[in-house]
């Protein structure tokens, strides 16, 4: 048992955590469960459900070993040492060895290719092409391919494995739909049945985020009820996705609570799950509440070491060594003060986006989005295209007629920030189809066909645009000089 003075620390180390999110009453995360699950809203005993047990053999994973390999001969056996090296390099440095290429090798050895290699080098195989920089069609394809080719070759997929193809189904698309879930859903069974493998709180937790994101909450609350009912741990991700799931929901009692047993849980608080928190506060209408935890993020700059931007790379790094400082600081309570005080809560281009994009186009305050750009300034966070095409769209929605403040004046200011945005850095700041489209259709909302005429010629000499996505462009630029844009487009173009 702690000290006095030692437990007395780690509450006001907890209530400093706490003081981000407003507390109203909300209740815990069960009590709001119990409610969606209860049709006259009165509260009722949630059922016991099934106990499965989890199951992962030695003797399946470790097949085949090098002396049970395929008889090759020795061209094939080069083509094999070329896969491994490839897979090495791209292993220690991700940049440097594109998936294309590796695949390409793989693609070169004899059927059943899988069993030309041995179980080490296949889970390698397995780790590499399920973990690319970007979910996408392309990648999954791939995945799938060589899941194909596990399968046929009488081998069996570890449960990560398995979790690598229900991310993949369900995050390739840009939006997440009933198809995306039904897919993840399939992949499931087919793991559990088939496969005799039982989901882990990674597979859970991909389950619940699809679910959650499709708009079946139903379902989402079905998987709830079954980690509980495996006695499935919850770690970091589940507890972010738990706040984003009362987000969709329109609960913003829902979001306190999910963050309040996060911190009781003794989950570092980052900026990652502060924004979230801000996220859902936006979407439920709490802009107050959202500038709130965004403020006290914001005084929190001066007291945080300084932690690694997060990208690709560092962005996975970062949350293994969050869930370690958990670890940590639940083995060892007393260090848990001074792991927080390391982890970053301080606003991220992220944050912005999200604040900037809420008052530009819901609210219609430019004021208030020449606050944040301007705070973003200051802190010197480098603006993102996505802050420009949120503008651009502002522009289009609220200017265009007498005394808007989204002026043609304002415009040509953003379209000047813009422009020094590109030509300050050629390389990592892109401009892309939607980017000119709605800013072209802001020019000639605010402005004249003239204004549009000149905005093109500059955005051409900036874009990255290339191949066929020219002549589309060219031909939106046709329909917006002659007011057919929306007309012959859909307005399904605007949800991008």
């Amino acid at each position: 048992m702690l000290p006095p003075s030692r437990q007395t620390a780690e509450d006001e180390a907890q209530l400093q955590l706490k003081s981000f999110v407003d507390e109203r009453g909300e209740g815990t995360v069960q009590e709001h469960f119990d409610l969606y699950r209860d049709p006259f809203r009165r509260g009722y005993a949630p059922s016991d459900g099934p106990r499965f047990q989890i199951s992962d053999k030695k003797q399946d994973v470790e097949f085949p070993k090098r002396e049970e390999t395929l008889n090759l001969d020795l061209g094939t056996r080069e083509k094999i040492s070329k896969l491994y090296l490839a897979i090495s390099h791209r292993i220690r440095h991700p940049h440097r060895i594109p998936l294309e290429h590796i695949h390409k090798l793989y693609c070169q050895l004899p059927e059943p290719r899988m069993l030309c290699l041995t179980w080490q080098w296949r889970g390698r195989l397995l780790k590499v092409m399920g973990t690319p920089p970007k979910r996408d069609m392309d990648s999954m394809l791939r995945y799938f391919a060589l899941a194909a080719d596990v399968k046929n070759a009488g081998l069996t997929l570890r449960r990560s494995q398995w979790n690598y193809a229900i991310a993949f189904a369900t995050k390739y698309a840009a939006r997440t739909t009933k198809h995306e879930m039904e897919s993840a859903l399939r992949l499931w069974r087919d793991m559990e049945k088939e496969a005799k493998i039982m989901g882990n709180d990674v597979t859970f937790n991909i389950l619940f985020d699809v679910a959650a994101k499709s708009g079946n909450f139903g379902l989402a609350d079905m998987l709830y009820q079954e980690m509980e009912s495996r006695g499935i741990e919850f770690n970091r991700f589940h507890h972010v996705s738990l706040i984003h799931y009362f987000g969709l929901r329109l609960d913003s009692g829902g979001i306190r609570a999910a963050y309040k047993e996060m911190v009781d849980a003794g989950e570092m608080i980052d900026t990652i799950v502060l924004n979230c928190v801000i996220s859902g506060l936006l979407r439920c209408g709490e802009e107050d509440a959202a500038d709130a935890t965004y403020q006290r993020m914001k005084n929190a700059h001066a007291q945080t070491c300084d932690m690694p931007r997060r990208d690709y790379m560092s962005n996975k790094v970062v949350n293994r060594v969050l869930m370690m400082f958990t670890k940590v600081g639940k083995s060892h309570p007393r260090l848990k003060e001074s792991l927080q005080t390391t982890v970053q809560v301080i606003p991220d281009m992220h944050t912005y986006k999200l604040l900037v994009q809420h008052n530009a186009l819901r609210v219609g305050s430019l004021a208030k989005v020449a606050q944040y750009l301007d705070e973003m300034k200051h802190l010197r966070i480098r603006v993102h295209p996505t802050i420009f095409l949120s503008l651009a769209k502002a522009f289009y929605l609220h200017g265009g007629f007498p005394g808007s403040e989204w002026s043609a004046q304002r415009l040509d200011g953003v379209l000047a920030a813009l422009y020094e945005a590109k030509d300050s850095n050629r390389h990592g700041f892109r401009i892309e189809s939607w980017l000119v489209i709605w800013t072209l259709r802001a020019v000639k909302k605010c402005s004249s066909n003239e204004a549009v005429n000149n905005t093109f010629d500059a955005l051409s000499q900036r874009w990255d645009i290339h191949g066929d996505r020219l002549e589309f462009i060219h031909a939106i630029l046709e329909n917006i000089l002659n007011d057919r844009d929306m007309k012959s487009l859909g307005r399904r173009n605007g949800e991008v």
